[in-house]
């Protein structure tokens, strides 16, 4: 990563190779969710607007051009997620993956979970172009990969046709982000496993004090420069409101430094991760931006000049129910209390 430093654990895979069948495709005219006639992917079904879909998809495309192949960060959250994959037994014939890091996920999934058949979405046709023409080496894959343009908030998949979705740094910038973990979990077949991994509350928060302390200075007030997000608690009910069984929530933090503001905000772009607030303010001010970025260096920069950044990476596991799963017990069918446990406990020292 260009002006960064970087480190985080990794694993080793095995890869399998052999003759892919590719294709791009607009949404198709079935959905997991209600819709209206006419064009489901401009219509946004959520009642509750945040942000600017709009915005975002042309972010995306901008992004698509400026993508960094060998990027570190997206490269350990994307492995860290698919990584889950080891530990199940079951395979999945059918991958459909969501947005966000497409080109960092799609060579992780060679040799994992069994995986037949890839369908790799997103709102920019841009950066589906780019993830079909990043792996022109992958000539000999043996996974039928397709391409399709759709919404998360609007997912053209039809009812139980997939055994696994993975959305890699994408579904935080959903408005109604239930009512797209439910389609989800609508879209995934009986015991399908559903793998998440979204920016948390906690994520850029020193240029988030950077601004505000700016605004403050410069301005006289604050408006919102940093996309809000969600918070680590709110994750668990999330995934059971949507309905999914034997939820799982963790986290991690990771710190990546820059030579400067500007070399964050560059990758910011590169990710496809800058504002799409409505309610944004569409002007910068030269001297406030000039002010965050020195606040930001004489708060946080390190002996060596860099600066950190904070991504709080949230990942979520969720499977659609199936009867084979583990369930817990009938509240009341225990046969031993507590106390008799303390007590044998007890005795025994």
């Amino acid at each position: 990563m260009r002006g960064s430093l970087f480190y985080q654990t990794s694993s080793l895979w095995r890869r399998q190779r052999a003759k892919p069948h590719c294709r791009i495709l607009s949404s198709a005219s079935f959905s997991t969710a209600d819709h209206e006639e006419g064009d489901g992917f401009l219509s946004n079904p959520s009642k509750v607007k945040i942000f600017d879909r709009h915005l975002k998809r042309k972010q995306r495309d901008r992004a698509a051009w400026l993508l960094r192949p060998n990027d570190s960060f997206v490269h350990a959250v994307a492995e860290n997620l698919v990584d889950r994959l080891e530990d199940c037994r079951k395979t999945f014939p059918t991958a459909l993956c969501l947005g966000g890091s497409l080109q960092a996920v799609r060579p992780l999934l060679r040799g994992r979970g069994a995986i037949e058949k890839v369908i790799m979405m997103d709102t920019s046709y841009d950066m589906l172009k780019a993830c079909r023409s990043s792996h022109p080496d992958s000539s000999d894959e043996n996974i039928e990969t397709s391409y399709v343009v759709g919404d998360e908030e609007f997912l053209p998949i039809k009812e139980s046709s997939v055994d696994l979705i993975v959305s890699c740094l994408g579904l935080h910038w959903t408005n109604d982000l239930p009512g797209a973990m439910i389609q989800c979990k609508l879209a995934l077949k009986p015991d399908g496993l559903f793998l998440a991994a979204i920016l948390g509350g906690e994520t850029l928060k020193e240029l988030r004090i950077a601004c505000t302390v700016a605004q403050m200075e410069r301005e006289g007030g604050i408006s919102p420069r940093v996309s809000p997000l969600a918070q680590v608690r709110d994750a668990g009910n999330l995934l059971t409101r949507a309905g999914f069984a034997l939820p799982g929530v963790d986290v991690d933090e990771y710190v990546v430094r820059y030579k400067s503001a500007l070399d964050l905000i560059e990758h910011l772009r590169a990710m496809g991760e800058t504002n799409a607030l409505l309610q944004r303010s569409n002007i910068l001010k030269r001297e406030t931006a000039v002010a965050t970025a020195a606040i930001y260096d004489s708060m946080f920069a390190a002996e060596d000049g860099t600066i950190p950044a904070t991504f709080q990476v949230i990942y979520m596991t969720g499977w659609r129910e199936h009867p084979s799963q583990q369930k817990a017990k009938r509240r009341g069918s225990a046969t031993i209390s507590f106390n008799d446990i303390q007590k044998q406990l007890g005795n025994g020292t």
